[in-house]
């Protein structure tokens, strides 16, 4: 999937890199799936204090309902558009099985419309299709990996992404994600094949502000720009650094470094941490 680059006919274009969109296939998303997101409150609580700063505004967004699942176990589809979606990095799917039923799912790189795709134990071993890590061949990029059986894939969803199948263990599974990290798996837990769709999504530059004010991002102000009351970093006589001794959150804690993972119970399925 190329960039495209654009005229520098002003400042901010020249420095603008933007993918294509030779794959989408139709504009419009299949209305009985898509819903409406709600009202924005613009990172406010019930009590119209803000808890999420640097939010507001932005384009109008349709949520389309996404088959994180792929429960439809044994049923044929038939893949009819590859579509754009504003609430995620990949592309999807649109697929018509043969019992009528229309759903989305995530568009892995390379699928066409025409592919047939189908989910279960039995399927095929080929791009698009949806099977437990234990049917799957060791050395096989997968996506949309569940964490739980039957909860749906939780992780390597976003553009580009792709973990690789290791080994097998009794009735686990081995796989390296994205991140770097090793972690075991259920042998039952559901994944797809192939890398997602959009991998050039990185390599995109926005350009102007506008762009992020489009995704609902509000400007950010730099602590050191501020008074010490307003944040840790601010105040000082000329020109400072971002405290000591060492970066603060606006509410003091510990940022920049800081690890913030949990230690749950998850956790003993790590083989190999990221760092």
């Amino acid at each position: 999937m190329p960039v495209k680059k654009f005229r520098p006919y002003t400042a901010s274009r020249r420095e603008m890199v933007s993918v294509t969109f030779d794959e989408i296939t139709t504009r419009k998303p299949e209305k009985s799936l898509t819903k409406s997101k709600g009202k924005h409150h613009a990172g406010r609580n019930f009590r119209g204090v803000i808890t999420v700063r640097h939010r507001g505004g932005g384009s109008k967004q349709l949520l389309r309902t996404i088959d994180f699942r792929r429960d439809k176990l044994g049923v044929p589809g038939i893949v009819k558009t590859i579509e754009y979606d504003p609430n995620r990095t990949a592309r999807i799917a649109l697929v018509f099985y043969v019992d009528g039923e229309k759903r989305y799912m995530l568009a892995p790189q390379g699928l066409e419309v025409g592919a047939k795709v189908q989910s279960g134990a039995g399927s095929e071993i080929k791009l698009g299709n949806a099977l437990p890590m234990k049917n799957i061949p060791t050395g096989s990029r997968i996506h949309n990996v569940e964490l739980q059986r039957g909860k749906g894939g939780q992780i390597v969803r976003s553009a580009g992404g792709s973990a690789q199948l290791l080994a097998k263990e009794d009735e686990y599974v081995l796989v390296r994600l994205p991140s770097g990290e090793t972690r075991r798996f259920d042998g039952e837990c559901m994944a797809t094949l192939g890398q997602l769709s959009n991998s050039d999504h990185k390599n995109r530059v926005l350009g102007k502000a506008g762009a992020t004010r489009h995704r609902g991002r509000r400007p950010m102000v730099r602590g050191v720009a501020m008074t010490p009351r307003d944040h840790p970093h601010g105040g000082g006589e000329g020109r400072a650094g971002i405290g000591m001794p060492s970066p603060k959150s606006p509410w003091g804690k510990p940022t920049l470094g800081k690890k913030t993972r949990r230690v749950n119970k998850s956790s003993a399925m790590i083989v190999k941490r990221r760092k």
